[in-house]
């Protein structure tokens, strides 16, 4: 049934990144929810071509996304194309250039007067010289090996990922590169181990969830070998937020246990008996005992050495969540195993100004903890929902001159009380757990 528009029509869409959006025909407004952003963008541009065709003629649609402003042709017969100039003669494979053969040398004539001998030798026979052949050098030619043909790039995000997907070849927009860059950042792995410290000696600013995030973060795209260590001995929580198995094993249950694990006939399952795995999130947590009280686990600068040579044996990422107490035994060991120091804060005023006291004490202690302190990431996360996002940033801010890179997480109920994790988080959560891991694992 044709449609009683005006020629050319008047078109924009707008998406949401919740599925939802609105597409606005000559200032008539239709609204738009589906199941998934894709599901949206697919039926957007579906009604969008029944416009065309009921136009008998191309329609512009200006879209509106979370990657700017452009405009698309939507053809009568559903076809759509970018109104963007592509480079000429993209994804065309270039002739190979014919590989020129090497030029044969002619043998050498024989001199005049070897020519005259001959002649007038009269039968008296002389002995021919040997003849040496040198060996011909083989034609140049390119290699056959690590020949660089590589497909396009094309993008797999968003409304260019749909139409890219659509067989418009569409390039990657600057986000979608970012978040590729940092995705293979968190799924490299290292020669040898690395250990991250989590702290903050100001107790409710967010170091557990951010032990618990960044494991997952690196275990979902790095794969296994992540254990998340509560250093904990006041009443940590690890273990409360955590998936628990079917034993209720601590580090006091694995501390009397190292020196089997550490022998050569340990085997890498046999860690399973002391650890807690997180079926989701794919890293193993190793919890502390909040029900004992901190004088009944107290832990020496010797037993955390052999805790973290276990640890460290059978994971190649361990996370520490360190504890409040900045002057335990444990707490300064962990420091000095540390590769990478993780300063956790809210933008609440005690728990950013304890985190720089923290960074301002650790460059006074030594060398090396002047350097983590140097290279010290600061995860400023918003706790509160009616908190302004400016408070984050400002925060954020005044760490900048203290550490290497300060990154800011949004408020999400789900970081508040619980079980942490990370496919219950918002989209915009995972998103900034995956930044700020990134920057994490810059300093490994």
């Amino acid at each position: 049934m044709a449609l009683n528009l005006p020629l050319p029509p008047h078109l924009s869409a707008r998406f949401g990144t919740d599925a939802t959006g609105e597409l606005v025909v000559d200032g008539s407004r239709e609204e738009f929810a589906e199941a998934s952003t894709e599901r949206l963008r697919e039926a957007v541009l579906r009604r969008v071509g029944e416009i065309a065709a009921s136009a008998g003629r191309p329609v512009q649609l200006m879209v509106s996304d979370e990657e700017g402003d452009w405009l698309l042709v939507v053809h009568p017969d559903g076809s759509i194309g970018d109104e963007e100039p592509l480079p000429e003669g993209a994804g065309d494979e270039e002739a190979a250039a014919p590989v020129a053969a090497a030029p044969v040398a002619a043998a050498p004539a024989a001199s005049a007067p070897a020519s005259a001998a001959r002649a007038a030798g009269a039968g008296q026979e002389t002995p021919s010289a040997p003849v040496t052949l040198l060996p011909r050098p083989a034609p140049e030619r390119e290699s056959f090996l690590y020949v660089e043909n590589p497909r396009p790039d094309r993008a797999k995000q968003g409304v260019r990922g749909a139409l890219a997907r659509a067989g418009i070849p569409l390039a990657p927009s600057a986000a979608e590169l970012r978040e590729r860059a940092e995705l293979d950042a968190v799924s490299r792995h290292w020669a040898g181990p690395r250990t991250i410290a989590i702290v903050n000696g100001k107790g409710g600013a967010n170091k557990t969830p951010t032990t618990a995030l960044l494991a997952a973060v690196f275990a979902r795209n790095g794969g296994a070998g992540v254990l998340a260590w509560d250093n904990n001995e006041t009443r940590g929580t690890l273990g409360w937020r955590t998936e628990q198995d079917a034993h209720d094993a601590t580090v006091q249950s694995l501390l009397p246990a190292t020196d089997t694990l550490l022998s050569a006939g340990a085997r890498t399952a046999d860690i399973g008996h002391f650890v807690h795995h997180q079926n989701a999130d794919k890293y193993d947590v190793l919890r502390s005992n909040p029900t004992m009280l901190a004088t009944e686990q107290r832990i020496s600068s010797e037993d955390f050495d052999r805790l973290h040579e276990v640890a460290t044996k059978f994971y190649r990422l361990v996370i520490i969540d360190s504890g409040n107490d900045e002057s335990a035994e444990r707490w300064l060991r962990m420091i000095d195993h540390t590769d990478q120091l993780v300063i956790a804060t809210t933008a609440l005023g005690e728990h950013a100004e304890a985190g720089a006291l923290l960074l301002e004490a650790l460059m006074q202690r030594d060398a090396q903890s002047a350097r983590l302190a140097r290279d010290a990431v600061v995860i400023v996360s918003q706790s509160e929902r009616t908190g302004p996002a400016s408070d984050v940033r400002r925060v954020a801010a005044g760490f900048e001159p203290l550490a290497r890179r300060a990154v800011t997480i949004p408020f999400d109920p789900e970081m508040h009380g619980g079980r942490l994790s990370f496919d219950t988080l918002a989209p915009r959560t995972r998103r900034a757990w995956l930044h700020a891991a990134a920057a994490v694992a810059e300093g490994l």
